[in-house]
């Protein structure tokens, strides 16, 4: 095998597969990246048997054939290579020479015969968005998904298709973000839940483009998605998703209309008081005309006032202020309204359509003087 691209493309392509080289393995060959040109095309590969990822690099072969290159020791060396052409070849004894100009690199190669290819899926009946859409909505939830791995589920978001509606989904029982787009066409409906991982590294990838779409297929164990001259395959979460509908309501006592970046700006000060680690909440008091927001720490303590719309009762509730960042800072709208039940009760964030929900759950306090 033999052949010639830009170190710019070689670049571009192993980042982009790299993201499905696993960091511990027991199987080492999955620790490379398939190097594939039997087809006339330039295909870097790599899988971690849970996310594949195949992406075409331009460039120009001379001999087919393939071979896998450990991942890092591959990407080290092209990022530090001149920028210039790079010429990669590999010979029957699996050696790989990589050069650029003056430099020349000799590394062992393994059979491309030991790699294991991503799973075949038919592109029946696929789902079509827009990059810039997929990106936006995968970032707008994804910081829900549970860090804990108790519950498989909470590790996955749903992903929803129904006529021309996509909804993701992700929780991790503390919160829920939802959102939900329109499509440009009507589609069967689907409901799977997609590892939070595989969706993580998607939107690494996505570009902000609105005119460059994104091909979604889906089989009972796998979903794919096809853009540009990438492919990613991930395996499912197989199982039931919770019954988000029950934990959803449209009651309240008391409801704040308040400018977000302020609401955002505020809370965020409010942290500068606490240690990572730390769980203290923030107090959030809301009567007729404002609400306050206090803190108290080890470190010291904080209060400021927000001019606010309120309809209902008074309400004294704290919250864990992260969880609240995190939904405020992916919020577009300038004003957001938030409706409260009780101090013990979920707190939403949600625009009048529902295109977007926040659910919070508040936490224990003790009052801040």
């Amino acid at each position: 095998m033999k052949f010639v691209c830009s170190k710019s493309n070689l670049v571009n392509g192993l980042q982009i597969v790299s993201k499905a080289v696993p960091s511990k393995t027991t199987m080492s060959i999955l620790e490379c990246i398939l190097v594939d040109t039997t087809e006339g095309m330039i295909k870097f590969m790599a899988n971690d048997m849970e996310l594949g990822i195949q992406t075409i690099v331009e460039g120009n072969i001379v001999d087919r054939g393939f071979i896998a290159i450990d991942a890092k020791i591959f990407f080290d060396i092209v990022r530090k290579l001149p920028d210039n052409e790079v010429t990669i070849e590999s010979d029957s004894s699996n050696k790989v020479t990589i050069s650029c100009e003056k430099a020349k690199f000799n590394i062992i190669g393994r059979k491309g015969d030991d790699f294991t290819h991503l799973p075949s899926i038919e592109r029946i009946d696929g789902v079509t968005v827009s990059q810039f859409t997929l990106r936006n909505v995968i970032q707008q939830t994804i910081f829900s998904i549970s860090e804990n791995d108790t519950n498989k589920m909470m590790a996955g978001e749903l992903f929803e298709v129904d006529g021309d509606n996509l909804k993701l989904v992700s929780l991790d029982g503390h919160r829920i973000s939802i959102r939900k787009v329109k499509l440009g066409n009507n589609y069967a409906y689907k409901k799977v839940v997609v590892p939070g991982k595989a969706l993580g590294e998607i939107s690494k990838i996505l570009g902000d483009s609105t005119e460059k779409m994104v091909n979604i297929f889906f089989t009972d164990k796998h979903v794919l998605f096809e853009f540009d001259k990438t492919t990613v395959v991930s395996r499912l979460i197989e199982g039931e998703y919770f019954s988000i509908d029950q934990m959803l309501s449209s009651d309240y006592e008391t409801k704040m209309t308040i400018n977000r970046k302020e609401l955002l700006e505020c809370i965020d000060r409010a942290t500068l008081l606490v240690k990572e680690g730390d769980k203290k909440p923030v107090i959030i008091s809301i009567v007729d005309g404002k609400m306050e927001l206090k803190i108290n720490s080890a470190i010291g303590s904080m209060d400021e006032e927000i001019d606010i719309e309120k309809q209902g009762k008074d309400l004294l509730i704290g919250f864990n202020p992260k969880f609240l960042i995190d939904a405020l800072r992916v919020i577009e709208d300038e004003v957001v309204d938030i409706y409260l039940v009780n101090p013990k009760a979920p707190c939403f964030i949600r625009d009048k359509e529902s295109t977007y929900v926040y659910l919070v759950l508040p936490v224990n306090f003790t009052t801040v003087d």
